[in-house]
């Protein structure tokens, strides 16, 4: 198996990002992280918390991903491609040429550090050419003072597994040694068992894309950076005027309040949480009852400086929430970034850790979700990293679980992962503290001991006693994930890149709630669906490319009229009359009937929501090419 990337980078402690100098702010309220900002808003119009209008909201970068591991570009949808941002001149940009501060990059400086610390590419055949010494010269780490990250990273040292994405800085050129050593590999064991008929739910993660691309857009990942929050603590330069890019910005001048800029997190919040009933009365109305919910539903609420509490300003809408989950009967669970993590070594780590589970925890708690489905609200955790010595963090995990709140062990559950921590590893620790094990297949066909198990899904099956026991011992339903790597991928790290839908079903239970982990999310459920004809696959139909039916079009502006030349003849006036009355008896005097807010997005009557794979592109209108003028006055070959 072909070497991994060291995990020493995450033992480093964690570093708030650069920020500009700010003038002290004025602290009106309570401090942010101890309670929630409350008081009146600020005057003016509300900024849009459209990502496409407003510079200031962004869309979070993991909710598109196939799962909160798959940390790659190739892994989740293009929005370059997909569209382009509108200015709108009511919304002032507050950041400038900045890098992004997402709640992802908290703790940024891993990522950072693991570039610096990740050994140089192996020598091309082409550096070979120059002779041994450029060879020895490319292997050699670079001084410290003078860290140079490479832009592939090829074989790691095998001393310690990171838990980052191995493709995070794109694609991965396995050499001839990987390549050999993944061929000779003894072939996967599958089971011929399908779970049919399917009794279970099948569900996606995070962002419908159908939703999120349609008018307006409807999902719950919005963020913004740190210098938009620091920068909306102070009030407009004319308070009673709505925001301007250039005429109405923040005074820097004035005082700055800390209320005033957890106001502008709080919009982004609700804004997010109220768009969640409409994504679950989508899923029923397609036979989809199962959704992990996004961690970036709440920008930094977990931050150490920055950070803050759901209740009260949350409650209600998040109340809502659990009103539609109930009365539909849907599934919602969480998954944690990679960075949570209760076995690292570092207090720094664990303190982040600690804070984002209270933080999900929260979240769920205030759903108000009957008896059943709270419990089935799981957190789905990675243990992490290995730092040099595997019994060490076990030994660290123990401990560090047993100081979490009973609200967090209640709801907390531990995966499998596809670079350290196998099925075997796992499941006696889960036994021992009494944490139900969600297996997932695609991490288990990456990583499984195989003294003990062959890969594929067949002998993984006689384990299904254990784990379903994990889950009954505190009264909750199972849940698995399933995956299937790309066609093209031959090595272990190549294999990890989730494919952005699947073929087939893995043996599981028939009433299994199943969490397909796949980038073209609720399409690779409508991909099974139609596969195996399962409940649902009726109630969707292929999308006409580029064209929407179900939302509110502005009406066409109305064509301005040339100017008639100065002279006309009778005859040309009175043929001119004679178009205009026909043009007005043709033109219907009708307007189509608009459609509600309940129907808008949800498909129209023929549920036109199922894209075809690849066609991404039929989500958004066609892009209108402008022909740059030619002018006739220059000569041929010279336009």
């Amino acid at each position: 198996m072909p070497k991994r990337k060291s995990s020493t980078a995450l033992a480093q402690p964690t570093f708030l990002p650069d920020l500009p100098p700010q003038d002290p702010p004025v602290d009106d309220g309570p401090p942010a992280p101890k309670r929630a900002a409350r008081g009146s808003r600020s005057s003016g119009r509300k900024a849009s918390m459209n990502p496409e209008k407003n510079p200031n909201v962004m869309d979070a970068p993991e909710a598109f991903r196939a799962s909160p591991d798959a940390d790659t570009r190739d892994e989740r949808m293009d929005l370059d491609k997909m569209f382009t941002k509108e200015k709108d001149d009511s919304v002032p940009s507050l950041v400038e040429n900045g890098d992004s501060d997402t709640p992802l990059s908290e703790l940024s400086d891993i990522d950072a550090l693991a570039k610096a610390t990740a050994p140089p590419p192996k020598a091309t055949k082409a550096s070979k050419k120059g002779g041994k010494g450029e060879a020895a010269k490319a292997a050699k780490p670079m001084p410290e003072e003078k860290p140079a990250a490479p832009a592939k990273a090829k074989k790691a040292d095998a001393k310690e597994p990171q838990f980052l994405d191995p493709e995070a800085d794109g694609e991965e050129e396995a050499d001839e040694e990987e390549i050999k050593a993944a061929l000779s590999r003894p072939p996967p064991v599958n089971s011929d068992v399908l779970p049919l008929p399917w009794k279970g739910r099948l569900g996606y993660a995070c962002l419908n894309t159908y939703l999120r691309f349609s008018n307006p857009p409807v999902f719950s990942s919005r963020t913004c950076r740190i210098a938009s929050i620091l920068e909306n603590r102070h009030p407009l330069s004319n308070p009673n005027e709505p925001p301007h890019a250039t005429k109405n910005r923040p005074d820097k001048e004035q005082p700055a309040s800390i209320r005033r800029g957890q106001e502008f997190v709080e919009q982004l919040c609700l804004a997010n949480v109220r768009d969640i009933p409409k994504m679950l009365r989508w899923n029923d109305r397609y036979g989809i009852k199962f959704m992990r919910l996004s961690s970036e539903m709440f920008p930094f609420a977990s931050h150490p400086e920055y950070g803050y509490k759901l209740a009260p300003f949350a409650s209600e809408a998040l109340a809502e929430v659990g009103k539609v989950a109930a009365e539909l009967g849907h599934r919602l669970t969480t998954h944690p970034g990679q960075y949570t993590q209760l076995g690292s070594p570092r207090k720094p780590v664990i303190d982040n850790a600690l804070r984002d589970l209270d933080y999900h925890a929260e979240m769920l708690s205030l759903l108000k979700l009957p008896p059943q489905q709270d419990r089935d609200a799981v957190m789905i955790l990675h243990l992490g990293g290995v730092f040099g010595d595997k019994e060490a963090t076990l030994a660290r995990f123990r401990e560090n679980y047993a100081r979490l709140p009973q609200g967090v062990k209640d709801r907390l559950v531990l995966e499998n992962d596809d670079v350290s921590w196998c099925v075997h590893e796992l499941l006696p620790l889960c036994e021992e503290l009494n944490i139900p094990f969600v297996l997932d297949y695609h991490h288990h066909n990456i990583i499984f001991d195989d003294t003990q198990i062959r890969e594929g899904t067949k002998d993984i099956m006689d384990l299904y006693p254990r784990i379903l026991a994990t889950w009954k011992r505190k009264n909750i339903t199972p849940k698995m994930h399933y995956s299937e790597p790309t066609p093209e991928a031959i090595t272990g790290r190549q294999r990890r890149k989730h494919n952005p839908r699947v073929a087939t079903l893995p043996p599981c239970p028939n009433d299994m709630d199943l969490m397909i982990e796949a980038k073209d999310k609720e399409q690779a459920v409508f991909e099974l669906m139609r596969t195996f004809k399962l409940p649902g696959f009726e109630t969707f139909n292929d999308m006409l490319p580029h064209i929407r039916k179900d939302d509110n079009k502005p009406p066409p502006k109305p064509k301005k009229k040339q100017k008639p030349p100065k002279k006309k003849t009778k005859k040309q006036l009175e043929a001119e009359e004679e178009e205009e009355e026909n043009e007005d008896e043709d033109s219907s005097p009708d307007e189509p009937t608009p459609i509600s807010d309940s129907e808008i997005g949800m498909g129209g009557p023929d549920g036109r929501v199922y894209w075809p794979p690849g066609q991404e592109h039929w989500l958004r209108p066609v892009k209108k090419v402008v022909k740059p003028k030619v002018d006739k006055k220059a000569p041929p070959g010279k336009e």
